[in-house]
Parts: structure tokens; C-alpha cells; sequence
């Protein structure tokens, strides 16, 4: 393999989601690759639910990326998941060192020499401000090529002419073999499924399109456990239908924000725990706002965290409500890619696990 004369790393870092991986990524990739021996692509947002904000699976969107690039090019590209961790910087970072830590070390053949390491990327939005977060790591800064935005292509993928986009010439800012997987996309039941929840979230948003300023909308939700488990629910309408959610919901206009939370937790659980016993157990309570935390809109939650008293015999629950079912689950069996919005972050926030 013939090295050129501008490769002044050993290794390049290009972080991002690529929901879908479009032709602004490739000129990044394309870029790191004449500036690296070694080009590592860490997919963000890995092991989620599929939503309308992240459609597609770690392992296919590897498939999209390897399916644009050369033989030579994928020999010298290594691509690795990356999970979120909403409300823990230090923890997303640190996953960040250890995961290209690994990979340098399987791919640096310089015995006895450090690795050169950069990240490479552009500037978009606050989005980007992991940009500055390694300050170990080299730079180097490319160009937003033609102004390419995930979202819109995403908008236009699960709007009712999926199909028609496909063949419109703005699809052009997709790799062609991107496309092709697309095609294939759209005749699956997955398809279906988030084409679903991206019809119900505009009709949704209709009902606000003419309010003078953007709502913001406060919920409130449970953290309740005992003995090691956390009481969940299975959500039976959208957004969200079939996944597992702590159990919550709106406030209403008369009510204070743990009277809501003990109502939802009662409503949709039928929780057989006295209300002092419940309150007597808090053990604590913390916003959490990321802006892209519901797919509904800008929507805060206020969580309460219960602790109860451990017990062989875990309370009996029942889902009831907005709730198809409630059960406690172990917390070490919890699934990021099965539950609903930020769920996981909020439990894993609050229980430190």
C-alpha cells in the first residue's frame, strides 16, 4: 500500500451518526483517508430503537459506508458502534478514547513509535462541539461539502414518496449504493414502522404549527425500584408503541410536579404503594432536557427517583392507561434498544449502574 506524501497522521477520527449516510460523509471520509494512513469511523446513536431521528442500525449503516468505498479504501477504514450517553460528557468521552484505543492498537504496525492521532470533521451547529473535547488529538477541519444535511434527506425518505425522492435528482446527495439500500429499505416492515411515527409526529405538530412561539412541553416521569429492579411499562400508542418507557406523562395546568408524577405512576401501573411510602422513598429528582429527547418537540421531564425498601416480593403492577403492560425488570437485562426516547440515559443517570 502506497502512502502519500500528505498523510501526516497514523490515524484519523471522524465521529457522527450518518442517519443516512450521504455525500457530504464520503468527501469527509474521502479526506481522511488522503490525510491518514488509517481512517476510524465511529457511528453515534448505535444500539437505539429505531426512530424517525435514527432509522438505521449500526451494522447498516457500516453496510452504507463500506458499500461506497473501494477495496483498498475499506482495508484502511475501521468502523466501530458508538453509544450515546445523553447526560454524561465524561463517560462519552471516555468511551470515545477507549474504543480508538482498541483500534489503534489492532492497526498500528510502527513498533515502538506513538500513533499520530487527529479527529476530522466540520463545524455544523452546537452538535459539533465534541470537536473540542479531545484536546490530545490533532485537527483537522474540512468544509460542510455543498451544505449536505441528514435531516432534510431523512424528511424526504419517510414522507408518503419515499420512493419518488429515490428517483428526484436531490437524491443525488446520496452514494448511489446508499440509494440502492434505500430502495431495498422501503419495502420493509421497518419502513412501514417509522414512516408511521414520522406521519403521526407532523400531524402532531400541526396542532402547534400556529401557537406565537414553539412550545415547550414539561412531563414528569417514575425511576421506581426495589430489590434491583425498575418498574417499566410497554407503550401501546405512538410515539414510541411497543417499546418500554418509565411510566409518566403531562402535567396538568393544576398540579404540582410529584402530585403529576404519583398520578401517572398510579394510573398507568395501578402500583399498590401508599403515596407516603412512595414520597418517604425519593431519593432524588433531576431534569433532564436534552432538545432532542422527544421526536414530539421540545419537551423537559422532571424524574423522580423511588427507592424502595428491597423485598423478596416485588409489588404486583398492572398496565392500565396509556400502558399495554407494566412489569419490573432486572437492571442488569435493561436494553438500550428497547427503550423509549432517553429512558435508558434517565435510569442509568439515576441508579449509577
Amino acid at each position: 500500500m502506497t502512502m502519500s506524501h500528505d498523510q501526516e497522521y497514523d490515524f484519523l477520527v471522524f465521529i457522527g451518526r450518518f442517519q443516512p449516510f450521504h455525500q457530504g460523509h464520503l468527501a469527509v471520509v474521502k479526506e481522511g483517508l488522503k490525510r491518514a494512513h488509517h481512517l476510524i469511523i465511529l457511528c453515534g446513536s448505535a444500539h437505539q430503537p429505531r426512530t424517525v431521528r435514527n432509522p438505521w442500525t449500526s451494522v447498516e449503516r457500516e453496510l452504507m459506508i463500506r458499500g461506497t468505498l473501494t477495496q483498498d479504501e475499506n482495508t484502511r477504514v475501521h468502523i466501530a458502534p458508538l453509544m450515546d450517553t445523553v447526560y454524561n460528557d465524561d463517560a462519552w468521552v471516555r468511551n470515545v478514547q477507549t474504543t480508538v484505543k482498541g483500534l489503534v492498537t489492532a492497526h498500528h504496525r510502527v513498533p515502538h513509535k506513538p500513533a499520530s492521532i487527529g479527529l476530522i470533521g466540520h463545524s455544523k451547529d452546537q452538535s459539533s462541539y465534541y470537536l473540542n473535547m479531545f484536546p490530545q488529538w490533532g485537527s483537522v477541519p474540512v468544509d460542510n461539502f455543498q451544505q449536505i444535511s441528514a435531516t432534510p434527506l431523512r424528511q424526504e425518505i419517510f414522507s408518503t414518496a419515499g420512493l419518488v425522492f429515490l428517483d428526484r435528482e436531490h437524491s443525488q446527495q446520496l452514494p448511489v449504493f446508499v440509494r440502492d439500500m434505500l430502495r431495498q429499505f422501503i419495502k420493509t416492515e421497518d419502513y412501514q414502522a417509522i414512516q408511521s411515527e414520522h406521519n403521526f409526529i407532523e400531524k402532531y405538530r400541526l396542532a402547534w404549527q400556529n401557537a406565537p412561539y414553539p412550545p415547550t412541553f414539561v412531563t414528569v416521569d417514575a425511576v421506581v425500584v426495589q430489590s434491583g429492579h425498575v418498574l417499566l411499562i410497554e407503550r401501546k400508542a405512538r410515539p414510541g408503541k411497543g417499546l418500554w418507557a418509565l411510566p409518566g406523562g403531562f402535567i396538568n395546568g393544576s398540579e404540582k410536579l410529584l402530585d403529576a408524577c404519583l398520578r401517572e405512576l398510579k394510573e398507568e401501573t395501578k402500583l399498590k404503594v401508599p403515596a407516603p411510602v412512595l414520597k418517604g422513598s425519593i431519593k432524588q429528582q433531576q431534569v433532564f432536557d436534552d432538545p432532542h429527547r422527544s421526536a414530539r418537540g421540545r419537551t423537559i421531564t422532571h424524574a423522580f427517583y423511588f427507592d424502595l425498601e428491597p423485598n423478596k416480593a416485588l409489588p404486583k403492577v398492572k398496565g392500565s392507561d396509556d400502558a399495554k403492560h407494566a412489569m419490573w425488570m432486572p437492571l442488569s437485562e435493561l436494553e438500550p434498544s428497547k427503550l423509549f426516547e432517553d429512558h435508558y440515559f434517565i435510569i442509568q443517570e439515576l441508579t449509577g449502574m
